[in-house]
């Protein structure tokens, strides 16, 4: 094996374990590049046309693969009651109240302080509603209609 070779070898156990140590998937597509340049020098022992291939492989990785891992394997993202309760079915338990800032539902068997939009009328208590959106640390709801069935267990 030539040095090039030795010194993309080096460079590969380098990244993997750079990645292993941050697992931040950022190492790992500079190490698939650095494999690909490996696997060249035993062809070409053009020193630049192995950087060449390192860069591209790695950019391409980088570029193509990331958003999708990340998207798939970021173990760092955990939801909160924020992102559960969005979409989510709830009952009235103080009326809602616009003009008189007003108003509670329960969701998933927790209180939130809750709103309607702008326009929309009183809701009494005991009205089944789903939540629209947040703002701030208040619930965004409309009630569900008396025809529609609610989730099972979801208030």
């Amino acid at each position: 094996m030539a040095i090039p070779g030795i010194i993309w070898l080096i460079a590969l156990a380098a990244l993997l374990i750079l990645e292993a140590v941050t697992v931040g998937l950022v190492c790992l597509w500079f190490a698939a590049g650095a494999l690909c340049a490996l696997i060249v020098s035993f062809f070409v022992e053009n020193v630049w046309v192995q950087l060449a291939v390192f860069l591209a492989v790695s950019l391409a990785c980088l570029l193509a693969l990331r958003p999708l891992a990340k998207k798939y394997v970021d173990p760092r993202r955990v939801p909160t009651n924020a992102d559960r309760v969005v979409g989510a079915e709830g009952v009235v338990t103080e009326a809602i109240d616009n003009r008189k800032a007003q108003g509670q539902v329960s969701v998933d068997g927790a209180p939130w302080t809750a709103r309607t939009d702008p326009d929309a009328p009183p809701i009494p208590a005991g009205t089944a509603v789903r939540v629209l959106r947040i703002e701030g640390v208040k619930l965004i709801v409309s009630p569900i209609p008396a025809g529609a069935a609610p989730e099972a267990g979801r208030f």
